[in-house]
């Protein structure tokens, strides 16, 4: 995935290439585009996730299809309002606020670094995605077993990003490590 902040950076207008020069407000233009380049990444973020879901619930069609007794339809379907959960978080959540008169001032590099803590979010995602894929494998197959094991990681893959964002949250919060 490109680099979001190096895009904002590069399509900065008029306006804000005046605000570059003014004394004392560079700083806090700085803050603002990585503010707007983080919210960008998590908002992509979420969409990856929509689609993971999106993939799960054709996942719980297909089992209904062919396996109507299947013990999994009730697993996938918490996994799957795991998902919106989830998503809910990733786009509603703080980016960590650089205004003049915030409480709590995030300097440019504590900026970048929730920039690549959501980047490394990605690397889960593409975790879950295998997970996904031996799901659908699963399913092809037709045995229950394997579905149900294949939901459960997936689920358990879910959850470890959730607690990573949770994390994240929580150094914005100021709760965290």
């Amino acid at each position: 995935m490109p680099d979001i902040r190096q895009r904002v950076e590069e399509d900065r207008g008029l306006l804000k290439k005046i605000q570059m020069v003014i004394p004392g407000y560079r700083g806090y233009r700085i803050r603002e585009d990585l503010r707007d380049s983080d919210k960008m990444l998590r908002m992509e973020l979420a969409k990856k996730l929509a689609l993971q879901r999106k993939q799960l619930e054709e996942s719980r069609e297909e089992i209904v299809q062919s396996m109507p007794m299947s013990k999994s339809l009730v697993a996938i379907g918490g996994v799957i309002s795991q998902y919106k959960k989830v998503e809910g978080v990733m786009v509603h959540s703080d980016s960590g606020y650089s205004g003049f008169a915030a409480d709590v001032q995030f300097k440019q590099e504590e900026m970048n670094q929730l920039y690549d803590y959501d980047i490394s979010i990605l690397e889960n995602i593409q975790f879950i995605d295998q997970a996904i894929g031996e799901l659908r494998s699963a399913i092809t197959g037709e045995q229950d077993a394997e579905i149900k094991s294949s939901v459960k990681a997936v689920k358990m893959r879910l959850t470890g990003l959730e607690e990573k964002f949770a994390k994240r949250q929580a150094v914005i919060s100021g709760t965290g490590l």
